[in-house]
């Protein structure tokens, strides 16, 4: 704001002050020297909150001052009266604004830029009103009393009642039209676009409405003030003020609400009316203010209470209308899938499916809005058992609350040559209908998985057929080695030595490879044949043979931890090998100079199964790895001198997935390292749908 324009406003604001103040001198009451009302207290407090940040504050305090002073004076105050009255509107406007600011900060005047437009906003306006006045009457009425020599309770009430209403009349039409002059400005807009604005909406039914509530509030404020009638007419009148706090706008009640308040005053001040029959002066100032004070409360409460609830029903009917918008984008987008998906609840009962989910399982849908049982639709396990249907993702997410997968078989009619689904289950986060519910996605893997089996049976009989070539390499060079340890020391000697030695170990690394693709050939391949095993001695068997290994090689010694663990249900040779890959790679992938420290321990979950966890101090796995170190030939640290094939942990997913159950890695919860977590059907009370070789 420029100086010119500060100045320009302070003297406004001055002689709006000045008028409000000679107004209210000219109903002093009686030798209290105490008006009937103070229009001047809601003018300063408009003037404070809009000048607040004016550079020339001081400017504004001097003529607040100054104008108290004179008028106080020239209308018969004594100046110490008129000096402590100085002090208490200064106090009065500066706490005020201080408060104002502090619990109104969006609105115009305490340093926002919006409107009153909320029911708590009217309470807030309220209290700052009521503690600001409290505070002036501290000091007002307690000059007044020093001066005159008489403390009157009942001028300390009147002026703490006419400068809270006061305040809260002119200040809510103050911030009414400092809210309207700040858009006015903001938007470039002259004074017809802002009225045009807020008289948009206005149609001649409601235009009468409003003309009606002008004609009538005037004939009853009349009728109940202007004729000597003596009944008590005047409460009544609150009728008026509720019609218009309902019906219409909140900046037109605020004006009625003045309009007639001051109406009301000015027929007491002139001896007509209900209130001008209270022969005490205080006691007919303190009525007439209570009165005044319950219109603006009633009218405001009325008119704020309808435009919250009218923007909360716009702001309803929004959310309403996004939401039916956002609805109709995610079912064009969950029809248009090429998966399947289907929301399903405990019960079988089905919340939601697109048309791919039947579509992969052949068409076949169930009539009954609930999901048939597995020989419906067809669902066999890869080596041709049916699935029970308690082992479908989906009952196994809701049985255990976190994420389930398997590969089903769909075989039926419809699909005589079969197709491979991947069913991936996932948990809901909330109820629907107050069931907990889960979402499976459908995945026709059918070409993928052929390919993978055609490969690695490929790969199974290629590793076959390489071992005898590799055992020819491997026997000649072990012969080469022994003939040249027998030959005189020459440099071509250690030259084919060093030859030799470069062979053997690419033909070791071989022979590893060829051994991991027949582990998995086997681990996809065998037939399962589960029994009772108890991981406590299979264990202990693989532990003492990894301490015995490196103190035979001169290497540091592991150190092995195991918890008393469940037996699960199990092919015992497939879970020798997963246990044997997860603690191999516990000791192998440790950094140099560091004694491997190897954890396993196990938990028998309530839902039948087993959680086996390996826990060890190695180097880890890089963020983001996590799920690919699973994947055929996968190696998270390639370039970091470890020997490997990348098979290891794919084989121990292919068993574990075979078993029914899942794998993953993450970082060791107890500090460095990695932890491997793998489940397994529990050896005791084994579900009847454990039971069965369960291959996917």
């Amino acid at each position: 704001m420029t100086l010119s324009a500060s100045l320009l406003r302070t003297a406004g604001f001055a002689a709006l002050y000045l008028l409000a103040t000679w107004l209210g001198r000219q109903t002093i009451m009686d030798g209290t020297n105490l008006s009937l009302v103070w229009p001047a207290a809601g003018v300063s407090a408009v003037w404070f909150l809009a000048q607040h940040r004016s550079r020339l504050r001081a400017l504004d305090v001097l003529a607040l001052s100054v104008v108290t002073m004179v008028v106080n004076t020239a209308t018969g105050a004594p100046p110490a009266l008129a000096a402590s009255f100085v002090v208490a509107n200064l106090v009065q406007a500066e706490l005020f604004g201080l408060l104002f600011r502090r619990w109104l900060p969006h609105a115009w005047g305490g340093g926002g830029s919006l409107p009153m437009s909320r029911l708590p906003e009217l309470w807030r306006l309220i209290a700052a009103a009521f503690v600001a006045t409290a505070a002036g009457a501290m000091i007002g009425p307690t000059a007044a009393w020093l001066v005159n020599g008489v403390y009157s309770p009942a001028s300390t009430a009147v002026w703490l009642t006419r400068n809270t209403v006061s305040i809260l009349l002119i200040g809510a039409v103050g911030l009414r039209l400092g809210y309207a002059v700040r858009r006015w400005h903001s938007e470039h807009a002259g004074i017809r676009a802002v009225l045009r604005a807020e008289l948009s909406g206005l149609t001649r039914r409601r235009a009468l409405e409003y003309a009606t509530v002008v004609v009538v509030s005037a004939l009853t404020y009349t009728v109940a003030f202007g004729i000597a009638h003596g009944l008590p007419l005047a409460f009544p009148l609150l009728a008026m003020t509720v019609w218009a706090g309902l019906r219409l706008r909140t900046g037109f009640v605020i004006l009625h609400d003045l309009t007639f308040g001051s109406a009301a005053v000015l027929f007491t001040l002139h001896g007509v009316g209900p209130f001008a029959q209270v022969h005490d002066n205080a006691m007919r100032a303190l009525i007439a203010q209570a009165f005044v004070g319950m219109v603006a409360v009633v009218g405001l409460a009325l008119a704020l209470g309808r435009d919250e609830r009218d923007r909360l029903l716009a702001d309803l009917r929004g959310s309403e209308q996004a939401a039916a918008e956002q609805a109709t984008v995610l079912a064009t987008i969950v029809d248009g899938m090429a998966e399947g998906l289907a929301v399903m609840d405990g019960q079988g009962r089905l919340i939601l499916r697109n048309p791919a989910s039947g579509r992969l399982l052949g068409g076949l849908v169930s009539t009954t809005g609930h999901m048939a049982d597995t020989g419906y639709y067809g669902l066999f396990h890869a080596d041709g058992h049916m699935i029970p249907a308690e082992e479908l993702p989906f009952r196994r997410t809701l049985r255990t609350g976190e994420p389930h997968s398997m590969d089903i078989v769909v075989r039926n009619p419809s699909v005589p040559d079969g197709r491979v689904l991947h069913v991936a289950a996932t948990p809901l986060p909330h109820p629907i209908n107050g069931e907990p519910c889960a979402v499976s996605i459908f995945s026709d893997v059918t070409a993928e998985r052929r390919h993978r089996d055609e490969l690695a049976s490929f790969a199974g009989v290629v590793a076959h057929d390489l071992l005898n070539p590799l055992a020819t390499v491997e026997g000649w060079s072990d012969a080469g080695m022994t003939a040249l340890d027998e030959a005189p020391e020459h440099p071509a000697v250690d030259d084919a030595r060093d030859g030799l030695r470069r062979i053997r170990r690419a033909g070791v690394r071989m022979r590893n490879l060829i051994n991991d693709l027949l582990a998995y050939t086997t681990a996809r391949d065998a037939a399962l044949a589960p029994v009772d095993v108890p991981l406590n001695t299979l264990v202990a068997e693989l532990t003492t043979a990894r301490v015995d290994q490196a103190e035979s090689g001169g290497g540091p010694v592991p150190r092995f931890h195991a918890d008393d663990l469940p037996p699960v249900h199990a092919d015992p040779v497939l879970v020798r090998q997963v246990l044997d890959n997860l603690i191999s790679n516990a000791v192998k992938y440790t950094a140099p100079g560091t004694t491997p420290e190897v954890r396993v321990c196990a938990t028998a979950e309530h839902d039948g199964w087993v959680r086996v966890e390996v826990r060890d101090n190695g180097i880890g796995i890089p963020a983001g790895q996590h799920g690919r170190v699973f994947d055929n030939f996968h190696r998270a640290h390639p370039s970091a001198g470890y020997a490997g094939t990348g098979l290891g942990l794919g084989i121990c997913r292919r068993i574990v997935e075979r078993h029914g159950g899942t794998i993953a890695a993450g970082p060791n919860p107890g500090g460095r390292g990695t932890c491997i977590t793998f489940t397994l059907p529990a050896a005791a009370a084994v579900p009847a749908a454990h039971q069965r070789h369960a291959s996917v």
